[in-house]
């Protein structure tokens, strides 16, 4: 019977399982290699082998509501959109308020993970750790691996011919941290995902010049939309959600699109994606079109040729001079401290059931915590997967057939788009509603919106047409919070407070009214149509 888990890792991933652990009675020891918790969001001057890096200006793309913990809302007078160091803060309240911290084991890393000679019948595993020059060796009953994929910066300076000519200074993005390192300079930025696009936004505030090279284009949203509000308390909603997985691929692509270009005509900014039937996860920033519409920032395609003081273009004869280039060019992932046998990462892919357990273990003790790129929020995805593996570890909850498993993964390897592009080159990328529904069906805190629709009417409506915030997995089942009801109708309030510094009274509005009552008539059509 499992009783101790080894969790590695505290940062987002590996404090939410500890508290998972504690909640179904468990014994959790947490070894985390650096002296602090955070992880990602710890920002540090120095890059630290092993950790994430990230830079000093860094904010959330996901809004304070829907980043928290199913169980734990963000204070109220916090901003809607969190600096690096906010969001620190609040992983130090959750720590302090659950008692975490007395179950990490700091300054200890984590050499090997192998299975005990036993492990086909108790499924123990023997963990070698290191402390102040030290090793010593525990076996543990499970295991949750929580380290993430943002520490080994993917660098392929093969695909870019003459890099090895250029006597310019060039870097992974993982190794920015201030600006000021292209004060004066000629900036590439190659690649176009969220830190690319905030490098290059950054930099063209003190440097000559900036461009950012993409070959397929990108989306790009703000985190303010309709009506102020943020980007993914719109967005992310159960009634959405039905629509978007309801319509015929094109309509939903071009409704996307549709969409995505009423901020600005993404083709005159030459941002428009090159296969635009293949929608992919967008970009989130506020200030890029601005920046290109100054002139701050030039688009350009893919580099052709790097030579020692300039860069050579796709599609154009003309050299650029560039002193500096960000390589914004992802990461890989590894587990070093496991045999191959346990999990193995090929071209960036590791075959996971649920991209959480290893299918063919004789025992379903070994969990890889947060392998996943939501489009959302992290923190209510990995909490989600450490109460199911928790579970799951108790024989609470039962994984299917080894068949049945290895069927679904291979399900994902068709390149099926689903939503946002999720082909199998992106295969960590999932629709986070989805997947959040899908383990929470396995342990029964899925809410059930028809039955509520004729108990509570109200909490109903603000499920299926209000964001879909993590709260809504403690109205029911294992780990029912008696605060979830209250943290959903006051979800909106606290989003708005940060923000109404100054408040006007507006007269009643009988249009208002009018549209409320029907609102309601409409969501009793919607969830009936929704669940017929």
């Amino acid at each position: 019977m499992v009783k101790r888990v080894a969790i590695i890792g505290a940062g987002v991933s590996g404090l939410t399982s500890i508290k998972c652990c504690l909640d179904e009675g468990l014994e959790p020891t947490c070894f985390e290699r650096s002296d602090d918790i955070g992880g990602l969001w710890r920002f540090t001057e120095d890059v630290e082998d092993g950790r994430p890096s990230l830079y000093k200006s860094m904010f959330s793309n996901t809004c304070k509501e829907m980043s928290a913990f199913t169980d734990f809302p963000y204070p109220e007078d916090f901003p809607v959109f969190l600096s690096n160091s906010q969001v620190l803060e609040y992983l130090r309240m959750y720590a302090k308020h659950f008692g975490l911290l007395k179950h990490i084991q700091f300054k200890t890393t984590v050499i090997s993970i192998r299975k005990c000679p036993d492990f086909s019948a108790t499924g123990q595993w023997a963990i070698v750790t290191e402390s102040h020059g030290n090793q010593e060796s525990t076996v543990f009953d499970a295991v949750m691996v929580c380290i993430g994929y943002l520490s080994d910066p993917s660098l392929p300076l093969e695909s870019f011919p003459g890099i090895e000519t250029f006597q310019g200074k060039y870097f992974h993005s993982r190794y920015y941290k201030h600006p000021d390192v292209f004060e004066g300079k000629r900036v590439l930025v190659i690649g176009m995902g969220n830190s690319g696009v905030d490098i290059a936004v950054e930099a063209c505030r003190v440097a000559k010049k900036v461009m950012i090279s993409t070959g397929q284009g990108a989306w790009v949203i703000s985190r303010v939309f309709d009506n102020g509000y943020p980007w993914d308390m719109v967005f992310l909603t159960r009634f959405m959600n039905v629509i978007r997985n309801s319509l015929p691929g094109p309509i939903t692509t071009w409704l996307v699109a549709h969409r995505t270009s009423q901020w600005f005509d993404h083709a005159n900014y030459g941002l428009i994606p090159k296969d635009r039937d293949v929608i992919r996860e967008p970009v989130l920033n506020d200030d890029l079109p601005g920046c290109i519409i100054t002139g701050k920032i030039s688009v350009k395609p893919s580099p052709k040729e790097i030579k020692e003081n300039s860069v050579v273009f796709q599609n154009s004869p003309t050299e650029e001079p560039v002193d500096v280039i960000v390589f914004a060019t992802g990461y890989k992932f590894s587990f070093p401290f496991l045999e191959e046998s346990v999990v193995k990462v090929e071209k960036k892919q590791a075959s996971l059931y649920k991209y959480i357990f290893p299918p063919h273990l004789e025992k379903p003790t070994l969990a890889i915590i947060g392998l996943i790129k939501p489009f959302g929020a992290v923190m209510p995805v990995v909490e989600i997967q450490a109460r199911w593996v928790t579970r799951v570890f108790k024989g609470l909850c039962q994984l299917p057939p080894v068949s049945t498993m290895m069927e679904e993964i291979n399900e994902t390897k068709k390149n099926k788009i689903r939503w946002f592009g999720l082909s199998y080159d992106e295969i960590l990328k999932t629709d986070c509603l989805v997947y959040i529904d899908e383990l929470a069906s396995l342990m029964g805190t899925k809410p059930n919106v028809l039955a509520l629709l004729f108990k509570d009417p109200i909490l109903a409506k603000n499920i299926f047409f209000g964001p879909c915030t993590a709260y809504q997995y403690r109205l029911t089942g294992p780990g029912k919070w008696d605060g979830a009801r209250n943290a959903i109708l006051t979800q909106w309030d606290r989003t708005v407070k940060p923000t109404r510094t100054r408040v006007v009274e507006e007269p009643p509005n009988f249009c208002f009214n009018l549209l409320k009552l029907i609102g309601l008539f409409a969501l009793f059509a919607a969830i009936f149509l929704a669940f017929k």
